[in-house]
């Protein structure tokens, strides 16, 4: 596959597939999708996984890692060499085992990783981080890939499966594992009273909830690397505990050239601390109104698919009202923060008309 991609094919309908379905079609890409367990609804559905297959020029198969190679056995037959075939997996070995002995060299085929989920998706994070692992039998086919992710708005990595995997076992699978350990010890997303070192924590533990079952499964059980890095993490904890519970020969207290405290001459170093943290707080402003504008497209996609106006004056209405309630309430100035919304409101619908389009 040298050109560009022309119809895609999604084989599963489930969270992730209706997602990446939805932010394809945004992407003005013709896609369709099959899912004999989750129905995809038109104008995505196929009748079955043959006809999907045989009119898409990429298939993507968004299934379980346990499930994919009872999928490429029943595809392949319907493949040819002038198609490719691509995974969303989040282990990359077991995908790249699976088509090699499916598909070998008939058909052009890579293993690629979306660093992004459906709720990734629906809050419209950016930027979206897609890794795709090249293969010799049929490097055009990642070429490929790497068109096919760049046109949906990716950055995209290049890299070999193995060292993937090996990656993920020290990064994805491990803060999978630790979630999952507060989630089993009653220890939730939002205790009563959570310190800003946990916050990090607190999101990983979001995420994890958040994702099906399948994929913590996957992560920790089907990446060859994850039981290493499993065991040589809980080692170091080990490690940690048996110090902490038999300190010996240890300071009581740091020396005092450990932590240097800079020399801020004449400037206020509680002054330049506010500052510093008040640029943080306006850049996040900033990423936050980059996120509400990608969620201001889509919203106009929507309109523009279900056939809907782009101004619904009494959503607008209430909004304005929810969040002069908001602004009251944490003691802001309810009429400057209401021109502030209806300045988002402004841009918001400027961004859902087409170029071509007038705003009714």
């Amino acid at each position: 596959m040298s050109g560009p991609v022309g119809d895609v094919g999604i084989v599963g309908f489930g969270r992730f597939g209706r997602s990446l379905c939805e932010l394809m079609a945004e992407s003005g890409l013709s896609v369709r999708a099959f899912d004999p367990y989750a129905p995809a609804p038109e104008p995505f559905a196929a009748s079955s996984l043959q006809e999907l297959v045989t009119t898409s020029q990429a298939v993507v198969l968004a299934v379980p890692v346990p499930a994919l190679e009872a999928v490429v056995a029943e595809a392949s037959a319907s493949l040819t060499g002038a198609q490719m075939v691509m995974d969303v997996a989040s282990v990359k070995v077991k995908p790249v085992d699976i088509f090699d002995r499916h598909l070998a060299g008939r058909v052009p085929w890579v293993a690629t990783h979306p660093l992004f989920g459906p709720a990734s998706l629906a809050r419209r994070e950016r930027p979206l981080r897609v890794v795709v692992c090249p293969n010799e039998r049929h490097p055009a086919a990642a070429d490929a890939a790497v068109r096919l992710y760049t046109r949906l708005g990716c950055q995209v990595r290049l890299q070999a499966a193995d060292a993937h995997d090996r990656e993920m076992a020290r990064t994805h699978a491990l803060g999978f594992l630790i979630a999952k350990a507060f989630l089993d010890l009653g220890i939730g997303s939002e205790p009563e009273s959570i310190p800003p070192s946990f916050r990090g924590i607190a999101a990983t533990i979001e995420s994890v909830r958040e994702d099906a079952g399948h994929l913590f499964t996957a992560i920790l059980t089907d990446n060859p690397f994850a039981a290493g890095a499993r065991r040589e993490f809980l080692d170091a904890l080990s490690r940690l505990d048996e110090e902490l519970a038999h300190p010996t020969g240890r300071e009581e207290a740091p020396a005092r050239d450990e932590f240097p405290i800079p020399d801020f001459g004449a400037r206020s170093p509680d002054l330049l601390e506010v500052r510093e943290l008040i640029d943080n707080v306006d850049r996040h402003l900033v990423d936050l109104l980059v996120q509400r504008h990608d969620l201001s497209k889509r919203a106009g996609h929507i309109k523009r698919r279900d056939g809907r106006p782009v101004r619904d004056p009494i959503r607008e209405d209430t909004l304005l009202e929810q969040r002069a309630a908001w602004a009251r309430g944490g003691g802001l100035d309810v009429e400057s923060t209401t021109r502030v919304f209806k300045a988002i409101l402004e841009q918001s619908r400027a961004y859902q008309v087409e170029p071509d389009e007038e705003e009714p």
